[in-house]
């Protein structure tokens, strides 16, 4: 097992420091955990189990990204010890893509993606050549087709697994409905507000850092039973480290899961596998 690290960020360099976990270590000395998170909810839960973990002699260094890219690309360079930013789908997808040899250290929640609308207030409602704007994560592109075939908009084929299918998997657009899904995920948020489109699909978490609500606002909001649980992933040599298992096993505690929904009010779910 490596030793984990400690990242620092002063001004515009990046300090690395090891830090002792290794044998030996006396245990009054505190073992860092350098994870990797996007802003709302993930940095947001982090911060809630600090002081927990705090108690137990772990400290948690929280190292914020607004990217879907970076984590783990910091997460294969050894920048940072864990990552948690990531659904299932996107993160199998880059494990693939990119050859990282990575462990899914277990699931916390779901942020489901929500359909969002200045001109409409159902799906049902969109007229002929709609334009729906969504995100260049093709991770994402199957539970985009799935809120919108479950609308009656599209059909998928039906062959295809929905949570591998893309935009050219539709077989059936009757509303002549136009996909553009080219954007930067954090980028539909301003879209939405600039109403460049008929219908901007957001995930979750960059419509609650800008302060939309996915309950109030969404005209279409995917539900609980969504595979996309959102997880932290480590290098594969850390999967059975003492000191992600714990992080895990509190992100994941009652205390934590109720932390979530009192914060979020659904529009973030915590899961428990």
């Amino acid at each position: 097992m490596k030793k984990f690290i400690k990242l620092g960020v002063l001004s515009s360099a990046v300090v690395l420091a090891a830090c002792g976990n290794g044998e030996g270590e006396s245990a009054e000395e505190s073992q860092v955990l350098t994870i990797g998170a996007t802003n709302v909810p993930h940095a947001e839960i982090l911060e809630f189990v600090q002081p927990t973990l705090e108690e137990e002699g772990i400290e948690l260094d929280i190292v914020t990204y607004n990217d879907y890219v970076i984590p783990n690309m910091a997460l294969s360079d050894g920048d940072i010890d864990a990552n948690y930013f990531q659904h299932v789908p996107y993160f199998e997808a880059q494990v693939a893509e990119n050859d990282y040899d990575f462990a899914n250290a277990g699931g916390i929640h779901i942020e489901p993606m929500g359909a969002y609308s200045n001109r409409h207030d159902d799906l049902s409602d969109l007229p002929d050549g709609a334009t729906i704007l969504a995100s260049s994560s093709v991770a994402d592109h199957g539970r985009i087709l799935g809120i919108l075939q479950d609308a009656g908009l599209i059909e998928v084929d039906d062959s295809v697994d929905l949570v591998d299918a893309t935009f050219d998997d539709i077989v059936e657009n009757e509303r002549n409905l136009e996909f553009e899904y080219e954007y930067d995920a954090a980028l539909l948020t301003t879209l939405y507000a600039e109403d460049e489109g008929d219908v901007f699909f957001i995930n979750s978490n960059f419509a609650v850092d800008q302060g939309i609500s996915p309950i109030d606002e969404s005209i279409a909001l995917e539900d609980s039973s969504s595979p996309y649980a959102n997880i932290v992933a480590v290098r594969s040599e850390d999967e059975d480290n003492e000191l992600v298992q714990r992080l895990v096993e509190v992100l994941r505690s009652e205390e934590t899961q109720e932390y979530i929904l009192d914060t979020w009010d659904g529009a973030v779910l915590p899961v428990d596998e």
